[in-house]
């Protein structure tokens, strides 16, 4: 099954990222991740994920101490899913970034 991997930059200084895996076998996709990482702290954080894992589309929230909060979403398709998540996380990373600078304030305390 042929895999694609690459990332987007979100932000101007490149400190924001989406990483996308897609998986297509026959021109079906059959399986994706969308990524949403930032960098903090010299390293490369996961905040957001978007995948099929479990069987079925969902979103993980990933808090600081690796803590996830899983909001399952029904969708129609992998199309149609795979299009809201990449959309999703280029219209509100900066939201998912404060709640997770939000957390990790916290959590420093």
């Amino acid at each position: 099954m042929p895999k694609k991997e690459f990332t987007k930059t979100l932000d101007k200084f490149g400190l924001e990222r989406l990483r996308i895996k897609l998986s297509i076998d026959r021109g079906k996709l059959n399986d994706l991740v969308f990524q949403y990482e930032s960098f903090i702290n010299e390293k490369w954080r996961e905040i957001v994920r978007y995948d099929v894992a479990h069987g079925f589309f969902h979103r993980d929230f990933i808090f600081p101490k690796g803590e996830k909060e899983k909001v399952r979403i029904e969708m129609p398709d992998m199309k149609t899913a795979a299009t809201f998540a990449e959309q999703d996380i280029k219209d509100k990373w900066e939201f998912y970034k404060a709640k997770y600078m939000k957390e990790l304030k916290r959590k420093e305390k």
